[in-house]
C-alpha cells in the first residue's frame, strides 16, 4: 500500500520525513517506538478519508459539516444550566478583535499596547460588581475558579476538608472533586426537598473545626437564590471555616453581592458578561477576596495593579509577582494559562457598556421574563411549578412528570418546533425524575415564550 500525502500535514510528505529521520540519526519512524511493545500497536492502517487536494475541496467539505449546525439564534432557546444565551453588544467584538488584544499571548512589556491595563478595568469593575476589593486575570471557567478558591482556603486555614452542597451545577462538582483529590476531603451536604435550597440541618451536622470552606452557589443550580447565605457564612464562621459563594456576575445588578452575606471568597464563570457561547468554549472563570495579605498571597493566577512611575505616568503590571506559577515553577500553588485573559477583557468591555444602571435593568428584564414564563407556563394542563417553593431568578423548575411524557420526549418535539428546551434534570438528580430546568435571558421574548407555553400545550394534549 503506498503512502498517502496529506497536503495540510506537512510531514507526511515522504522528503520532508527522511530529512527529518536523518536530522535525528534514525532510519525509520519504527525505530522512534522501539520501546512500544508489539501487542499494543496498531497494525492495519488508520480509517482516514481520502485527502482533498485542493483548498475548495476541503472548504465545501468543512463548510458542508458546519452547516448542519443549528444555533441558539436559529432556535428559541429557554436552555440555561450554566452557559446562557446572553446578547453581546457590538463593541465587544470590535475591541476584542484587535489585533494588539487578539495575538498578544501573554502580554509583556515589549508587546502590551494597553493589555495590561484593559485587565486592570476589568478586574476593578469586577470587585465593584462583587463589592470585594481583588479580583484576578480570569481562570479558565467558573468551574477551576471554584476548585481553586476551595484550594486557596485549604491553605488559609490549614484544614483538609471543604463541604459542598448537592444543588452545586453538576459540571462544577465534576471538576472540584477532581482538583481537590486525593488530599482534601469532600463532604456533600443536601438540599432541602422543598424549598431546593442547602439543608441548615444537613450542614449543622457535617460542620466541625477541621472543615477549611464551606462552598455555596447562589442562584443555585436550580436556580433557587440561598436567601439564608447570611446564615450558612455565620455558621461556618462559628467553627473557623470560610465561606466561597459561586455567583453569577449578570444577576449582581438586583442580587445582593456575596460580601454582603459574608462570603470571604466569590468565584464563578463570566460567560454571562459578553462571551458569545461556543461549543467547548467561550468560557473564563473569576475570584475575588479582601485586599488581606494572607488573602492575595493565596492567588494562584495573575492580579495586575497600578502604579506610578517616575516619567509622571501611571503604569500597570503584575501584583506579587513572585507567588505565581510564572516565578515559581517547581513550587507553584497551581498553573494558570493564558487563554482566557482575552475573555477579561470582554467582560471588561461589556461591563464598561452596561454601567450599573444597565446591570440593575439587566436584572429586572430577566425577572419579568421569568414572571411571564411561569404566567403561560401555568396554563399547560399537566405541568406543575411548585417544586421548589424557594425564589427563583433566571432559571425555573418545571415539573413534567405527571404528564405521562419524559423530559427527553418533550425536549425532542420541542426541537421539531425550533424551540430549544431545558436541561433534563434527572440526568444528574434521578430524584428529579420528569423535571426540566427551564431559562430566560434579556433575549427572551413574549413571543417566544408564547411559542412554547403553546408547543407544550400541542405536545401534551
Amino acid at each position: 500500500m503506498g503512502k498517502k500525502v496529506y497536503p495540510y500535514i506537512p510531514n507526511s510528505e515522504p522528503e520532508v520525513q527522511k530529512e527529518m529521520l536523518e536530522f535525528i540519526g534514525v532510519k525509520s519512524i519504527e525505530d522512534l517506538i522501539a520501546d512500544i511493545p508489539e501487542e499494543v500497536r496498531m497494525k492495519e492502517a488508520m480509517k482516514l478519508p481520502e485527502p482533498f487536494t485542493d483548498e475548495v475541496g476541503i472548504y465545501r467539505h468543512v463548510s458542508g459539516i458546519m452547516n448542519k449546525n443549528v444555533t441558539a439564534e436559529e432556535l428559541r432557546c429557554f436552555l440555561g444550566a450554566g452557559c446562557y444565551n446572553r446578547y453581546v453588544p457590538a463593541v465587544v467584538d470590535e475591541v476584542i478583535n484587535r489585533s494588539e488584544f487578539l495575538t498578544a499571548y501573554a502580554g509583556e512589556p515589549y508587546e502590551d499596547h494597553g493589555r495590561f491595563q484593559a485587565l486592570f478595568e476589568y478586574q476593578s469593575m469586577m470587585a465593584e460588581l462583587l463589592d470585594f476589593d481583588v479580583c484576578n486575570v480570569p481562570t479558565y471557567d467558573g468551574s477551576q475558579a471554584a476548585s481553586t478558591a476551595l484550594r486557596m482556603a485549604t491553605r488559609i486555614t490549614r484544614r483538609k476538608e471543604v463541604i459542598v452542597p448537592r444543588n452545586l451545577n453538576p459540571d462544577v462538582m465534576k471538576v472540584v472533586e477532581t482538583y481537590l483529590q486525593p488530599d482534601v476531603k469532600i463532604t456533600y451536604v443536601d438540599y432541602n426537598d422543598k424549598t431546593g435550597r442547602i439543608c441548615l440541618d444537613s450542614l449543622k451536622a457535617n460542620l466541625s473545626e477541621r472543615v477549611a470552606a464551606v462552598l455555596v452557589m447562589n442562584p443555585n443550580f436550580f436556580g433557587v437564590i440561598e436567601d439564608k447565605a447570611q446564615e450558612i457564612s455565620d455558621m461556618a464562621h462559628k467553627v473557623g471555616a470560610m465561606m466561597v459563594a459561586y455567583v453569577e456576575p449578570s444577576t449582581l445588578g438586583v442580587l445582593t453581592p456575596p460580601s454582603h452575606y459574608g462570603a470571604d471568597i466569590a468565584c464563578g464563570e463570566i460567560q454571562s458578561l459578553g462571551i458569545h457561547m461556543n461549543y467547548g468554549g467561550g468560557v473564563a472563570g473569576f475570584i475575588a477576596t479582601s485586599e488581606k495579605p494572607e488573602m492575595v498571597e493565596e492567588y494562584p493566577s495573575r492580579l495586575f495593579g497600578i502604579a506610578p512611575t517616575s516619567e509622571g505616568e501611571w503604569g500597570f503590571g503584575d501584583v506579587l509577582w513572585e507567588r505565581t506559577s510564572f516565578a515559581n515553577r517547581d513550587s507553584a500553588k497551581e498553573f494558570v494559562g493564558t487563554h482566557s485573559a482575552l475573555w477579561g477583557i470582554a467582560a471588561g468591555v461589556y461591563l464598561a457598556s452596561m454601567g450599573p444602571q444597565g446591570m440593575k435593568e439587566l436584572g429586572e428584564a430577566i425577572l419579568q421574563r421569568q414572571v411571564c414564563l411561569k404566567k403561560q407556563l401555568a396554563k399547560v394542563n399537566g405541568v406543575k411549578l411548585d417544586r421548589f417553593s424557594g425564589t427563583p431568578f433566571e432559571e425555573i423548575v418545571v415539573d413534567f412528570s405527571g404528564t405521562g411524557k419524559s423530559v427527553e420526549v418533550i425536549n425532542e418535539k420541542l426541537l421539531e418546533k425550533g424551540i430549544l428546551g431545558g436541561y433534563d434534570l434527572e440526568r444528574s438528580f434521578p430524584e428529579l425524575e420528569g423535571c426540566s430546568l427551564l431559562c430566560v435571558t434579556e433575549q427572551t421574548t413574549s413571543e417566544d415564550i408564547k411559542a412554547i407555553a403553546d408547543a407544550l400545550c400541542e405536545i401534551l394534549g
